[in-house]
């Protein structure tokens, strides 16, 4: 039997048990979250090593290093990980802001699980990241779903209400500096010479001061408009970053690199480099940062921002209610129509639970020309104005508010900046996102009362089962009389009370 800590303080008795955050923490499938994340966390199996042992009995083979390791220190607890993830997007927080908030909001605690008040930090701001990568995309999904499968259990959203879902595409942009040509080629010379330096090899020139000097010059033409003499810094940019790589190349041959992992990265380096300095403004393909090149320059036909550099986002929400039921990333920039039956696919997973698939897609014009490839979806659009029903078209006209859930997205949930490496970091940074998303929009549902306390929930169904009882029996008992007594719940105002 497990004693309470008497030198601790509870967190049910300190904080106010209505507080949204403390309602939502008691409606969440966290055993549904744990169940579903724990094979990514398990220890793997390992083959081990075989080796041959001689005893007074001969030569045998001795099975080294196999099976589960129980090495290292202990996991922290999924709920706490997973509700430290749901809490950064809910309040647009990094993962060093996100811990020290944490150690001073209770309510933070109670809906991570925590029995008492911990003052500490609830881990390094790292393991978060690392927690992340181990889950991967298959995991971010699950908090997804299970922000979906919150909102249909506790009646925020009627299930018929995922039959009709809003997608619409955005572009969810990468931590990088506008890429500049200058700016690029000063950034893969200073890279390759820092490279070299930590692989040993010692250079003739680096060109450290002169290559400042030509940022700095190239930079104030271009401001001036003055595009000539900006061209000639660039070409002596490209002349001082031939000449640093060329010199690398042949050191290289002939030095003695023992770390792999520091040969491996001064090649992918070079790489790079040289895309840098043979890419021209018109090329396709282009490479616009060296730590990622994963990123792409994708025009979305704004006055005010013409190009944006990052990955294409798609996003599915409710028809009423702008839950979000998909969020997810395609690289390469794909046309619209072609990305829907990838994004549709996505949703039938997340609402596997529920039992409901789209049946009605209200979408823009970007989506044309792709019914055949999605023939179990009836796809609505204004360029089939004139052929759509008086129902359709008044479906057609709130496809707008996916806009104002994408600012969102954007605004208060992290994804106007995406800093996580990789492609991979994008499809998990977009998911998160939209989890956060729905987090909020649970809190909200909570303070307008379509979510009730868990233990308001129960008593007030309890007293629905006592007046159905009443009324059964005050029917049966006098059937001229049924209208009267026949409650099938309390009250107005008793039912307000509770």
């Amino acid at each position: 039997m497990a004693i309470d800590d008497f030198f601790r303080s509870r967190l049910d008795q300190m904080i106010d048990l209505r507080h949204p955050l403390a309602v939502l923490a008691q409606r969440m499938p966290w055993s549904q979250i744990e169940a579903a994340l724990a094979p990514a966390l398990a220890h793997k199996r390992r083959a081990g090593t075989l080796t041959e042992d001689v005893d007074l009995f001969g030569p045998s083979a001795q099975l080294a290093g196999a099976g589960l390791s129980a090495a290292g220190r202990p996991r922290l607890s999924i709920r706490l990980m997973a509700s430290l993830l749901y809490l950064k997007h809910a309040f647009n927080l990094s993962d060093e802001e996100l811990v020290e908030r944490w150690a001073e909001n209770v309510q933070w605690q109670f809906f991570s699980g925590q029995e008492y008040y911990e003052p500490r930090l609830p881990c390094d701001a790292t393991q978060i990241g690392r927690f992340r990568r181990a889950i991967g995309e298959a995991g971010v999904e699950e908090l997804l779903k299970a922000t979906i499968d919150t909102a249909v259990a506790t009646r925020a959203v009627r299930p018929h209400e995922f039959e009709r879902v809003i997608v619409d595409s955005t572009v969810q942009e990468k931590a990088i500096a506008f890429p500049t040509d200058s700016r690029l080629l000063e950034v893969a010379r200073y890279q390759v010479v820092k490279a070299a330096k930590f692989a040993g090899i010692a250079l003739k020139q680096t060109f450290a001061r002169e290559g400042k000097t030509l940022r700095r010059r190239a930079g104030g033409y271009a401001h001036a408009r003055q595009y000539r003499r900006m061209r000639r810094v660039l070409k002596r940019q490209r002349t001082v970053l031939g000449i640093v790589m060329r010199e690398v190349r042949r050191k290289l041959a002939t030095a003695t690199i023992e770390s792999a992992s520091t040969l491996y990265r001064l090649n992918t380096l070079m790489e790079r480099a040289e895309r840098i300095r043979t890419q021209q403004p018109k090329d396709k393909n282009k490479l616009y940062a060296m730590h990622a090149p994963e990123v792409e320059c994708i025009s979305k036909g704004k006055a005010r921002h013409p190009y944006e550099f990052g990955v294409k986002a798609s996003i599915a929400i409710t028809h009423r209610s702008a839950l979000m039921v998909g969020a997810r990333t395609f690289p390469g920039n794909p046309y619209d129509g072609h990305v829907l039956s990838a994004q549709l696919e996505q949703t039938n997973i997340l609402l596997e639970d529920v039992g409901r698939t789209p049946k009605q897609v209200v979408v823009d014009l970007g989506y044309r020309g792709v019914d055949a490839e999605n023939p179990d979806v009836e796809i609505i659009h204004r360029g089939r104005f004139k052929s759509l029903t008086n129902v359709q078209r008044r479906w057609l006209k709130r496809r707008q508010a996916v806009e104002p859930a994408i600012g969102h997205l954007k605004t208060d949930h992290r994804m106007n900046r995406c800093w996580l490496a990789g492609a991979l970091g994008d499809a998990l940074h977009a998911v998160l996102c939209a989890a956060g998303y729905n987090l909020r929009w649970l809190l909200r549902a909570i303070v307008r009362g379509r979510i009730k306390p868990l233990f308001c929930a129960l008593w007030l169904a309890c007293v629905q089962v006592i007046f159905g009882l009443a009324a059964n029996h005050q029917a049966t008992a006098r059937p001229w009389r049924r209208s009267q007594f026949a409650l099938r719940r309390p009250p107005a105002a008793f039912a307000q009370a509770i």
